[in-house]
């Protein structure tokens, strides 16, 4: 799951939201020494991730793409859930998407004294950028990927991931409405 899935799975305060998001930036960091509620959100990070690489849907989406291009296939899923949770926000919660993705934005803001340096710095740049709003649009979602490819330091494939995920993108969508009602299941009972 990418950042804003995370987010919106997480426990319901702003410090575990917090480290539902260092879950992708525990590097150098003492987890152990993090406030409770940042660690549970770390906990609930790695678990949501865990459920998210053995289910059968995303297996199944990760089968779909080209042999060149699988082993990046789970990075692209993650940001192309981040946009069908977008899509489909109001089949996941009664919460307007405006509100939270505002109200996640502030709470990353004020509480970036939790954060390992490379998550201030990201979430920075995700604020400022409005990342989340920019995932609605399936190019920004190519944007996106191709800002990932960019980042790998050998050779690759990944980028223009968007070319092949766009033919796929009904049958991906189709895997996600299955697989995301499981993960709200799942992650609503991990404590």
């Amino acid at each position: 799951m990418n950042h804003l899935a995370h987010l919106f799975l997480a426990p319901d305060s702003p410090e575990a939201r917090v480290g539902s998001m260092l879950g992708d930036f525990t590097r150098g960091v003492d987890v152990a020494a993090l406030p409770s509620s940042v660690r549970l959100g770390v906990r609930h990070h790695l678990a949501v991730d865990s459920f998210t690489d053995r289910h059968p849907d995303v297996l199944a989406s990760k089968r779909m793409f080209s042999a060149q291009r699988r082993r990046f296939a789970g990075v692209a899923l993650d940001v192309l859930y981040d946009h069908f949770l977008l899509r489909h926000w109001s089949e996941f919660t009664n919460a307007d998407q405006n509100a939270f993705i505002t109200m996640v934005y502030a709470e990353l803001q004020t509480n970036e004294s939790l954060m390992s340096p490379s998550m201030s710095k990201t979430t920075r740049h995700l604020v400022s950028h409005d990342w989340f709003g920019s995932y609605r649009n399936l190019d920004n979602i190519g944007y996106a990927l191709d800002r990932v490819a960019a980042r790998i330091r050998f050779q690759n494939s990944f980028a223009g991931m968007i070319e092949e995920i766009r033919p796929l993108h009904s049958q991906l969508e189709e895997h996600f409405l299955s697989f995301f009602p499981d993960l709200q299941e799942f992650a609503g009972g991990i404590e």
